[in-house]
């Protein structure tokens, strides 16, 4: 069985795995598993009231999940894939168990593997392979170390990259959550052009 296969099963069979993505390596489970999404926290020690974002394969997969409206098209069509989650009012009516009441986040990565899982099983609920509030190995290895009782890992080289910039574009306001590789000036200048 090939890598993605075995992820794909392991997903669909309510799994967490550990895989790279194009910035560092996450703890994964299907966005609409709730029981998995569970696991993922309790593995990193992390609040259950976090929210966590979501791994798409697309844009078109991202806005059956949530309304990016024209900043949050904008900021897709400029940044994805790549290292930009984007944060937008829910129209899935809690499909996605990841998120909040009535916001998710979602981002496509630049990675081929992670977004070929995501056009398999659906938005992939992902959080950096860490205990929570502590530094995110940049090893495979050393993730895997961290938590042993996952079972699927799947090796992509070292990751030296940090987590995500995360936006809010909630209404059409648009709002840095969390500074990353994608700057405040950069998301002004492509909203800018693309409204």
């Amino acid at each position: 069985m090939s890598d993605l296969e075995t992820v794909v099963a392991a997903l669909r069979g309510g799994q967490v795995v550990l895989l790279a993505t194009d910035t560092v390596y996450g703890l994964a489970a299907m966005a609409t598993n709730s029981d998995a999404l569970g696991a993922v926290f309790a593995l990193k020690g992390r609040p259950v009231d976090t929210s966590v974002a979501v791994l798409v394969a697309d844009t078109a997969q991202a806005e059956r999940y949530v309304d990016l409206g024209a900043a949050g098209n904008a900021l897709a069509e400029c940044f994805w894939p790549g290292a930009l989650t984007i944060v937008a009012n829910r129209i899935d009516d809690r499909v996605v168990a990841a998120g909040t009441e009535t916001t998710l986040g979602v981002r496509c990565p630049d990675d081929e593997f992670v977004r070929s899982v995501a056009a398999a099983v659906g938005p992939v609920a992902a959080s950096s392979a860490n205990f929570h509030g502590q530094p995110t190995p940049e090893l495979c290895s050393d993730a895997a170390a961290l938590f042993g009782t996952v079972e699927v890992v799947v090796d992509g080289g070292p990751r030296r990259g940090s987590a995500s910039t995360v936006v809010s574009v909630i209404d059409g306001t648009v709002e840095m959550l969390r500074q990353g590789p994608v700057s405040m000036a950069d998301i002004t200048a492509a909203v800018a052009a693309g409204i």
